[in-house]
């Protein structure tokens, strides 16, 4: 979802001029012509959506300064960029000791509103994932972290969090790339273990001939290349978390040793002359059907039964899929802010294809996928080009988004005409939008405008975003452009 920016001047002539410049940047706006109703704006519900805010620092009342200090008590991540008529330097450094995260000198250029902007958001992104992945390493991230709404996801966040309640085994199922591991991480930042070690395993990476010794550890001389003593994973993790992924890998003669350590919470490093105790949570997750596994003799069926005190089935991505767009977004944020691109969301299109597709490789296919395409993209919103490995998907589907194209038809006047991406969804081409009449005289600019919004509801479904996307102009200026051509909208039932 694309930020919104908050416009505070008191000059309605400056505030239009920047509104004009945002909108036809992509981004919604909200205005306020004070200090006063700003601050009341932002502890609205609509001010939640309020990405960064341009204070003017001249106002009448409650002025730029006092407004930034007050509204950086209660939003302290909203990135604000202060506007002055006056440069100077006392004033710059005054309002960044408050805080604010740019300055400039009206009037300025368009182009450096929309940088100062940009960046302003892609900073925000970026801190935010920073403090995402120091909570990880932290062990305090929680459920809260989690990327998603869906009915499957808070199926597993309500287990999770009862988990959390306890020291209890769990055993956390699911597909590979499901996202199992960020599912033991937020039960261990969401128990009385937070804060504390964190310990990952992958069972299936390690060599057989290691598994113990990086498992429980060892002595020096304890084997051929045993120069010096090593802690295994089991004892890092003391008074922690431990995270066994594809625990279904492990040797048999690991399985025996793991039970063991479960059974009496201590562990036998290689060569030790005595067991060392451990408090340890265990955690174990696997993409195999361990049911079955035990089964066919290939998992002990006495360590099944240990692990999976407490189960825990992560869904695939496509049982989930009202949470792929909110993740395309997070994805989208994320890199635009590792990568320094300006990537603003997906065509809807583009996004219904998206939603639909099965992923295979679920959340982490996914992403690969979102990244690939944020580095090569070359417009604001992610098309069809710039998803290559679907490219037959959307050829299926009819998707093609290519910008409109202009057409001479041999027995008329020229004709403005969408791409073929643009068809109605009942398959009827809409009529074209003629910039001549019958006389062969050009059309005034607002009745060809007004039929190229009528083409653009009927094309689009009465998608708003989508049709101003299109149109290149903001939500709130395609609502004025409605009500100025009296035009109705029917969105498809």
């Amino acid at each position: 979802m694309v930020k919104t920016v908050l416009i505070v001047d008191d000059d309605p002539t400056q505030r239009r001029l920047m509104r004009a410049v945002c909108e036809k940047a992509g981004y919604p706006v909200l205005q306020a012509d004070s200090g006063e109703s700003a601050l009341s704006l932002l502890q609205s519900q609509q001010g939640q959506d309020v990405g960064v805010m341009m204070l003017d620092l001249r106002m009448p009342g409650l002025g730029g300064m006092e407004t930034l200090k007050r509204a950086k008590s209660f939003r302290e991540d909203m990135p604000v960029i202060v506007l002055t008529a006056q440069g100077g330097i006392d004033t710059v450094v005054e309002a960044m000791q408050n805080s604010a995260m740019d300055f400039f000198v009206k009037p300025a250029s368009p182009e450096r509103i929309i940088v100062s902007i940009n960046n302003a958001l892609n900073l925000t992104t970026l801190k935010g994932e920073v403090s995402r992945l120091k909570r990880k390493r932290e062990g305090a991230f929680g459920f809260n972290d989690l990327i998603g709404s869906s009915t499957a996801l808070a199926h597993v966040v309500k287990l999770g969090e009862r988990a959390a309640a306890s020291n209890i085994p769990i055993l956390i199922s699911g597909e590979s790339g499901t996202g199992k591991e960020v599912i033991a991480r937020a039960i261990q930042g969401s128990s009385e273990r937070a804060g504390r070690p964190f310990i990952t395993v992958n069972c299936g990476a390690i060599p057989e001939n290691l598994v113990e010794s990086i498992l429980f550890g060892h002595e020096k001389g304890s084997f051929t290349g045993a120069s010096a003593k090593h802690i295994g994973k089991f004892q890092e993790a003391n008074g922690g978390t431990i995270f066994l992924d594809e625990v279904g890998e492990l040797p048999a003669d690991m399985q025996v040793k793991l039970l063991r350590v479960l059974q009496e919470g201590e562990v036998d490093p290689i060569g030790a002359k005595r067991p060392v105790k451990v408090d340890v949570r265990v955690i174990s997750a696997t993409n195999r059907d361990l049911t079955e596994e035990v089964k066919i003799g290939g998992f002990r069926e006495d360590l099944f039964y240990r692990l999976n005190v407490f189960p825990v089935e992560v869904p695939a991505l496509r049982e989930r899929t009202d949470d792929i767009p909110a993740l395309i977004e997070h994805f989208i944020q994320r890199y635009n802010a590792e990568e320094g691109r300006d990537v603003r969301g997906v065509r809807h299109e583009v996004l219904e294809i998206l939603a639909q597709h099965p992923w295979p490789g679920n959340v982490r296919q996914l992403e690969n996928t979102i990244f690939r395409a944020v580095v090569l993209a070359e417009d604001a919103y992610l098309s069809a080009g710039d998803f290559p490995l679907l490219a037959e998907e959307f050829k299926e589907r009819g998707i093609d988004a290519g910008p409109p194209v202009v057409s001479v038809e041999d027995d008329g006047p020229p004709q403005i005409t969408d791409a073929p991406s643009a068809t109605p969804a009942q398959g009827q081409a809409p009529e074209a939008v003629t910039i001549f009449d019958r006389e062969g005289h050009l059309r005034s600019l607002q009745e060809i405008e007004k039929d190229l919004i009528e083409l653009a509801i009927e094309t689009y479904e009465g998608k708003m975003s989508e049709i101003a996307r299109r149109l290149g102009m903001g939500r709130s200026t395609l609502y004025r452009k409605l009500r100025e051509h009296d035009l109705e909208v029917k969105r498809a039932g």
